[in-house]
C-alpha cells in the first residue's frame, strides 16, 4: 500500500486500476514516497516559475543543444525528455545489476569461443547456421585475439519489466552503445531544470560509470596515457549528436575514417602537427564498414588497412569487430542453455522466450502457436512476409497474410524466429497537467573498469512508448525519453569517479587537432565573419549606425556602391540591384539560393558546426545554430530590428570565442578564419567605397563597415577626413577592426602553429604571412592606394591556399618526419 505523501500528493489522481507491475503503484512504500516527492517538487517548481514542468525541462534541452534524428529525417529534432524520471529502488536494481553483469560475461565468453576454438559449435551446443547465417559474422576475425583479451568493453541491453515486477532482456546491444550519451544528457538536463530535487531523494550519480568506461579501454592499450578516439560515421548518422556529446564528456577526439591512416600496422590521426598515434578506438561503425580492403569495399566510412593494425596487436577496439552477430534474435533462443554451459548458472535476467525456426521441432511449435507469438527476422535483415524490422504479431494476420508468411517460413525457416509477446509494465508520465501511465523499456549499460571488471551504470535510458509497441529503433514517432534514477534510502555509496582518486600528470594545451577539424574550424570562422560583414553592409545601406536618425539615408551613389558589394559577394543577383534598396537588403539577409546571402551563410555555419559539436560549449552552439530572425517586411524599422538582432548574435559569438575558448590550435584556426576574412573584406570594402564622388559620406560608410565610428569621433573632433580614416582603418595597430591588426593577428597565429620540418626553416604559410606584414612596414595613410589593397587581397588568398595545403590536405598515407612518426 502506498502511504500518503506530505501535503498534496500530485500523484493522487494517478489511475489506481493501472495494470500490474506499474512502477509507482506497485513500488515499496519508501520508494513510492520518493515518487510523490518528485511529482510534488516538479509541479511546485513549475508553479513558482509560471511555466509548466515540460517547458522547464524543454528549455534546458534546447540550451544544452540535445537533439536526435529519426530514420528518414533530414533535420535534427529536439530531444523529447519528460520531466518525470523512472524511480527504481536500490534493492530492486541490485538484482538487475547482477543479471546484467552475468549477461555481459556470457556474451564475452560466447564471442571468445566463436572467434576462437568454436567448441560450442563442435559440441553441438550452437548450430553452425546461427553463426554463419548472420551477415555480421566476420570470418576474417577467427583466430584473432584482442590485445587486452577483452572482446567486449561496453555492453547494453534493452529491458522490460513484467506484470509481477520481474525484469527480462528484450535484446542485446553489442555493436553500439546507443543511448549511453542520451542517459547522460537526460540526467544533465533534468538536474539543471529541477535543482536539488534529485539529490534530495538520494539518486545515484552516473559520472563514475563513464570514468570507469574510459579507464577500462585505457587499461588494454598497453602504454601509459594512451590516446583513445571515438570513431563516428559522421554528422548524418542518427546518433551523431550523442556521439559528439560523449566524445566531449570523455575527452576523446571525435574522428571519422578520413581523419585516420594506417602505416607500419599502426593507426594515426592526421593532425596539423603531422600523424599522431591512436592506441584505441571506441567504434560506432559496423564491422563491415571498418576496413574497405578487408570487408565491404564500398565503405567510405572506414580506414584502409585498419584490419592490419588490430590483427597485429597495435590497436585496441571497443568493441571487438564481429561481436555484433550476437545481437541476432537467433542467438537469443540459445542463451539460457549457453549460460548453463559456459557459466554454470541459471540466467538471472531471462531472455524473452524465443524459438529459432532453423530447427524442425521449434519451427513446428512456432507454426502451431502462430496466433500467440510474434515473428521476427532471425538475423536482423529484412525477410519475406515481414515489413521493416518490427515484430509481426501472428494474431493480427488475416488468412491470406498468414498463409503467405507460413509459405515464406517454409522456404527459408532459418531466417525466422518466434517470440512470446511481452506485456510491458507502466510508469507515470507527466502529460499536460497530470500523470498518466505509459509503457516503458529501459536500456541499461555495462562497461569494464580500470581493473577489467564489469560495472553497471546506476541508471540508464528509458523510452516511454506512445503506442505500447516494442521497437528496434532507439526512439519512435511520439515516444518520450525519461531519466532512470536509482535511489538509496539515505546518502548512497561513494559515487566519486575512480579516475579522480589518482591525480593525473599535469598537462596543458588543447590536445590533438585533426586536419579535418582544423579545416572546419577555419571555414567556420570565415563564414561567421563573412556573414557579419554582409550584415554590416546592409546596415550601412539602411542608414548610419551612429546618426541621431538611424534611418537617415546615405548618398544615393554610396548606397549603390554598397549594394554592388552585395552583388560582388553573391548575396543578391545583378538584376535584383534594380529593385528598391530596402528589398535588396531584405533579399541579402533572407534570400535563398545565393551562397553569399546571410541566410545561406548561417546555414553553412550550422552545417560546419555540426561536425564540431564535440568542441563547442553548449552556450556557443545554441547561439551559432539559431535560424535567421524573421523579417516580415521591407520597412526600414523592421529591417533595422533584424539587422541589430543579427549583429548582437555575432557579438555574442565573438565574445564567447574571445573569453571562453582555450588558446589552443583549435582556437587559432577558428580565429585565423575570422581574421583572414575580415582582412579581405576591409580591402574590398575600401576599394569599392573609394570610387564614390561624395567622399565625406563614403568615409562615413567606411567607418560604419569597420565598426569604427565611435573610435574616430573620440579621436578627431571633425567630420571624417581621408587620411585619418585610412590610418584608423588600415594602419592603426590598436584598432581591432583595422587591417594591420588582422594581419598581425594572422601572423601571430601562423608563427605559433607547428611545423613538420626539423631544420628550423619557415614553411610556406609563415613566409607568406611575413611577406604581407612586411609590405606595410613604413607605410603611411598618404601613400596607401588601391593597388596596394588589391595586392594585399591577392596575397591573402595565396596565404589561405598555403594554409590549406599545409594543414588541411594531408598525405594519403602517413609519412615519417625526420625518419620517425610523431607519437
Amino acid at each position: 500500500m502506498i502511504p500518503l505523501a506530505p501535503a498534496e500528493n500530485r500523484l493522487r489522481h494517478y489511475p489506481a486500476d493501472v495494470g500490474a507491475g506499474d512502477l509507482y503503484r506497485h513500488a515499496p512504500p519508501h520508494v513510492a514516497e520518493k515518487w510523490a516527492t518528485v511529482a510534488n517538487g516538479l509541479m511546485a517548481q513549475a508553479a513558482e516559475a509560471g511555466s509548466s514542468a515540460q517547458e522547464l525541462v524543454a528549455r534546458q534541452v534546447q540550451e544544452l543543444g540535445f537533439s536526435f534524428r529519426i530514420a528518414g529525417d533530414a533535420e535534427e529534432r529536439s530531444w523529447p525528455l519528460t520531466p518525470m524520471p523512472l524511480i527504481i529502488g536500490a534493492e530492486e536494481w541490485a538484482g538487475v545489476e547482477r543479471g546484467l553483469v552475468q549477461r555481459a560475461e556470457l556474451m564475452e565468453r560466447v564471442a571468445a569461443d566463436i572467434y576462437g576454438p568454436q567448441q560450442l559449435v563442435r559440441d553441438g551446443h550452437l548450430p553452425a547456421a546461427v553463426v554463419t547465417g548472420s551477415r555480421y559474422f566476420a570470418r576474417d576475425m577467427i583466430g584473432l585475439k584482442p590485445r587486452g583479451d577483452h572482446y567486449l568493453h561496453v555492453y547494453a541491453a534493452d529491458l522490460a519489466r513484467g506484470p509481477r515486477g520481474q525484469w527480462r532482456i528484450l535484446s542485446d546491444r553489442l555493436k553500439l552503445a546507443t543511448g549511453a550519451g542520451y542517459a547522460l544528457e537526460n540526467r544533465l538536463a533534468l538536474s539543471r531544470s529541477t535543482g536539488a530535487l534529485l539529490s534530495g531523494i538520494h539518486v545515484r550519480r552516473l559520472a563514475g560509470f563513464f570514468a570507469d568506461l574510459r579507464a577500462g579501454i585505457a587499461r588494454d592499450c598497453g602504454r601509459e596515457s594512451p590516446r583513445i578516439a571515438l570513431l563516428t560515421p559522421g554528422r548524418f548518422n542518427q546518433s551523431y549528436p550523442e556521439q559528439a556529446h560523449l566524445a566531449r564528456y570523455l575527452g576523446f577526439p571525435l574522428v571519422e575514417g578520413r581523419d585516420l591512416t594506417v602505416s607500419d600496422d599502426n593507426l594515426y590521426v592526421r593532425t596539423i602537427a603531422g600523424p599522431k598515434r591512436i592506441d584505441a578506438l571506441w567504434r560506432w561503425l559496423d564491422t563491415n564498414a571498418l576496413d574497405p580492403l578487408r570487408f565491404d569495399s564500398r565503405s567510405q566510412l572506414g580506414v584502409p588497412d585498419l584490419f592490419e593494425a588490430w590483427a597485429r596487436g597495435r590497436l585496441e577496439l571497443a568493441n571487438w569487430p564481429g561481436v555484433e552477430l550476437l545481437e541476432s534474435q537467433a542467438f537469443a533462443a540459445f542463451m539460457p542453455a549457453l549460460c548453463e554451459r559456459l557459466l554454470g548458472e541459471t540466467p538471472i535476467l531471462p531472455t524473452i522466450a524465443t524459438w529459432w525456426c532453423g530447427q524442425p521441432a521449434e519451427a513446428a511449435l512456432v507454426r502451431e502457436r502462430l496466433g500467440e507469438l510474434q515473428i521476427v527476422p532471425a538475423f536482423g535483415d529484412a525477410v519475406e512476409g515481414i515489413s521493416g524490422d518490427q515484430p509481426l504479431p501472428g494474431a493480427g494476420l488475416d488468412e491470406a497474410a498468414r498463409e503467405r508468411l507460413l509459405e515464406a517460413m517454409a522456404r527459408r525457416p532459418m531466417d525466422y524466429c518466434g517470440q512470446e509477446i511481452v506485456q510491458l509494465s507502466t510508469t507515470p508520465a507527466l502529460v499536460g497537467d497530470g500523470f498518466e501511465p505509459r509503457p516503458f523499456t529501459v536500456r541499461a549499460f555495462v562497461t569494464r573498469d580500470g581493473n577489467g571488471q564489469w560495472t553497471v551504470m546506476p541508471g540508464g535510458f528509458a523510452r516511454l512508448s506512445s503506442s505500447g509497441e516494442l521497437r528496434n529503433s532507439l526512439m519512435g514517432e511520439g515516444d518520450l525519453s525519461a531519466d532512470v534514477c536509482i535511489v538509496d534510502d539515505g546518502p548512497g555509496r561513494d559515487q566519486v569517479p575512480t579516475l579522480f582518486h589518482v591525480s593525473p600528470p599535469i598537462r596543458r594545451g588543447g590536445g590533438i587537432l585533426a586536419s579535418q577539424a582544423a579545416d572546419n574550424l577555419y571555414w567556420f570562422g570565415r563564414y561567421l565573419e563573412r556573414a557579419e560583414a554582409t550584415v554590416r553592409v546592409v546596415r550601412s545601406i539602411l542608414g548610419s549606425s551612429i546618426d541621431v536618425d538611424s534611418l537617415a539615408l546615405r548618398d544615393q551613389e554610396v548606397r549603390r556602391l554598397l549594394a554592388e558589394l552585395l552583388y560582388l559577394w553573391n548575396a543578391v543577383d545583378e538584376e535584383e540591384l534594380e529593385l528598391p534598396m530596402a528589398q535588396v537588403c531584405r533579399l541579402a539577409l533572407l534570400g535563398t539560393g545565393r551562397s553569399g546571402g546571410v541566410s545561406a551563410l548561417l546555414g553553412a555555419i550550422r552545417d560546419i558546426g555540426l561536425t564540431l559539436r564535440d568542441r563547442f560549449a553548449p552556450d556557443f552552439w545554441r547561439i551559432a545554430s539559431r535560424q535567421p530572425p524573421e523579417i516580415p517586411s521591407s520597412r526600414g524599422a523592421v529591417m533595422q530590428r533584424g539587422v541589430w538582432e543579427l549583429l548582437e548574435r555575432f557579438s555574442a559569438l565573438s565574445g564567447l570565442i574571445a573569453e571562453d575558448m582555450v588558446r589552443s590550435p583549435a582556437w587559432r584556426f577558428l580565429d585565423m578564419g575570422r581574421r583572414i576574412e575580415r582582412a579581405l573584406a576591409i580591402c574590398r570594402m575600401l576599394r569599392q567605397m573609394d570610387r564614390a564622388d561624395d567622399e565625406a559620406d563614403a568615409l562615413s560608410a567606411m567607418l560604419d563597415l569597420c565598426d569604427s565610428q565611435i573610435s574616430y569621433r573620440s579621436r578627431y573632433l571633425s567630420s571624417p577626413a581621408r587620411a585619418p580614416v585610412l590610418d584608423l582603418l588600415l594602419l592603426d595597430p590598436e584598432n581591432p577592426r583595422s587591417l594591420i591588426f588582422q594581419l598581425q593577428a594572422l601572423n601571430d597565429h601562423i608563427e605559433a602553429l607547428p611545423t613538420l620540418a626539423d631544420n628550423g626553416l619557415p614553411e610556406a604559410p609563415q613566409l607568406a604571412s611575413r611577406a604581407i606584414l612586411a609590405n606595410f612596414a613604413g607605410m603611411s595613410a598618404e601613400t596607401l592606394d588601391d593597388a596596394l589593397l588589391l595586392d594585399t587581397e591577392e596575397r591573402l588568398l595565396a596565404l589561405s591556399e598555403a594554409v590549406s595545403l599545409r594543414y588541411f590536405l594531408q598525405f594519403d598515407r602517413a609519412k615519417p618526419v625526420g625518419g620517425q612518426f610523431l607519437a
